[in-house]
């Protein structure tokens, strides 16, 4: 074996042995599941759902302050780039009712916020089926420290 080919096989062992030092790529999905959406839906969507007394009479500093509400709530139940043009709707359809707001009209922005509730299936805790599982004592479900969580205990 000449000089060349011993240094070649060097090299090539050098680069195996880099190459197995270097960690994996990481492909994590983001933890999008059945039950993260769930947890969206529940806890987002009661705080949107809970607006309607504030919708009904006028009050938009109080819908203003649950903007971020709606933010999750599309974020959390669409997360996932497959279903960019259902989250594209329900950002117009948010969008729609803080235009609303800034032009202070009262009965478009209950409009925009009974069409955005009606097509997102929007539901308050009270409102919603239990879906079965440990729920009021563990702290693993998606109503801890939420109201639906308050469970009188002796």
């Amino acid at each position: 074996m000449d000089r060349r080919a011993a240094f070649g096989q060097i090299a090539g062992a050098a680069a195996v042995v880099a190459a197995a030092g270097v960690p994996a790529m990481a492909s994590a999905d983001g933890a999008v599941s059945a039950a993260t959406r769930t947890k969206a839906k529940a806890i987002y969507g009661n705080r949107i759902a809970m607006l309607k007394d504030a919708v009904n009479k006028g009050d938009f500093a109080s819908i203003v302050e649950e903007k971020n509400a709606f933010i999750l709530f599309n974020s959390g139940v669409y997360p996932s780039p497959k279903e960019k043009a259902n989250k594209k709707a329900a950002i117009e359809q948010v969008n729609a009712i803080f235009s609303a707001i800034r032009k202070g009209d009262k009965a478009a922005v209950k409009t925009a916020y009974d069409s955005y509730v009606k097509t997102q299936g929007i539901k308050s805790f009270d409102e919603m089926k239990a879906s079965g599982g440990q729920s009021y004592s563990g702290d693993f479900s998606y109503t801890v420290k939420t109201p639906a969580a308050s469970v009188y205990v002796r």
